[in-house]
């Protein structure tokens, strides 16, 4: 199966940011992205239009939003590590395969993924030098 035919079967594929972020939105709430995406523009004083102009400049979390709508709002299956390496909408997707209907998201889970990934942070980090240790 070629590239092209590959990426055809991305939910991404051919779809636009503004397309992108508003179903996202409309579905979950500004509330909802913010927590467990992390981005600022979903957090202080959020709108479509100041999102968009954020995001359209700012890969990282354009990427980011992308992954969420990949894995959260359309239930993909995650990517290996080789794809994993690659933007969102470079990732193929079997033939045939179909988004599932989104997750239900609620705050409550944002607040312990956030726990877990603080603690799996940590535990990775635990007995390397930090700098800022005597500031905490």
């Amino acid at each position: 199966m070629s590239t092209v035919e590959e990426q055809q079967n991305n939910p991404l594929h051919g779809l636009k940011l503004d397309v992108l972020v508003n179903e996202l939105v409309d579905h979950y709430g500004f509330e909802i992205l913010a927590a467990y995406t992390n981005i600022n523009c979903f957090k202080t004083n959020p709108s479509i239009t100041s999102s968009l102009k954020f995001l359209k400049k700012t890969e990282w979390a354009r990427e980011k939003l992308e992954d969420f709508y990949l894995y959260k709002f359309k239930r993909m299956p995650k990517p290996d590590d080789k794809e994993f390496e690659m933007p969102p909408r470079a990732r193929g997707f079997r033939d045939g395969l179909e988004p599932r209907e989104p997750l239900a998201l609620t705050l409550e889970h944002a607040e312990e993924v956030r726990v877990k990934k603080a603690e799996k942070t940590r535990s990775r980090n635990a007995g390397k030098f930090d700098p800022w240790a005597k500031h905490k």
